[in-house]
């Protein structure tokens, strides 16, 4: 990517992604973010400027400047999406971390972040605006939908389908060919031995619904 980034978003995520993008030689020209105690605050040599809905800042985004979304609450990154898609007409770009190991048989969608380590193996399938963090594995043919959050150290088995909005906690483990409902949510630590129904929170090993 040649074109310099603005971050949406200021906490962990957003520092997460300016890690990345720095550590891949892009530049950052700032981070946004509606927290007004963070404007002014300092990463390295990179500057929480403003607000998410700042015209004077998002009206660089476009054709010389790319943006990316890096809230961890779902329904606000929809809304900055959908924001940038209606006022800016641009799809975020994704966050890759120069340690993932990504198939050139995979497909990926836009906006998604892809921490340190992630392994995603052939024909897998990533939506767009997925967050999916340090040193989880999405295996051969898996299909994550669109906002699918995946926690730190999560396996994610051959032909799994994991549905929009669907939250997998940390070290969560999905056994082959199940399948994960739409806006469902998996506890840490789980073990998914069969499917899950949309908006169903689980948890344990072997996961059962709470």
């Amino acid at each position: 990517m040649e074109n310099p980034v603005l971050i949406l978003g200021a906490g962990s995520l957003g520092v997460t992604a300016l890690d990345i993008f720095q550590r891949n030689g892009v530049v950052v020209y700032g981070l946004l973010d509606d927290d007004k105690k963070l404007h002014g605050k300092e990463f390295g040599d990179v500057t929480v400027l403003g607000e998410t809905d700042d015209d004077g800042f998002l009206k660089l985004i476009g054709h010389k400047c790319e943006a990316f979304v890096a809230v961890d609450d779902t329904r606000v990154r929809k809304k900055l999406v959908k924001m940038l898609n209606d006022r800016r007409h641009v799809q975020p770009v994704n966050a890759i971390h120069d340690t993932a190991i990504i198939s050139a048989t995979a497909t990926l969608g836009h906006g998604n972040l892809i921490a340190a380590r992630v392994v995603i193996n052939p024909f897998a399938e990533i939506g767009q605006h997925c967050i999916i963090q340090s040193g989880s594995v999405i295996e051969s043919q898996a299909k994550l939908g669109d906002f699918v959050h995946i926690g730190t150290g999560s396996s994610i088995n051959s032909a799994v389908t994991i549905e929009e909005g669907t939250f997998i906690g940390t070290g969560v483990t999905v056994i082959a060919g199940v399948t994960i409902g739409k806006n469902a949510r998996i506890g840490a630590g789980s073990v998914v031995i069969e499917n899950v129904e949309a908006g169903t929170t689980v948890f344990g090993n072997p996961a059962k619904k709470v």
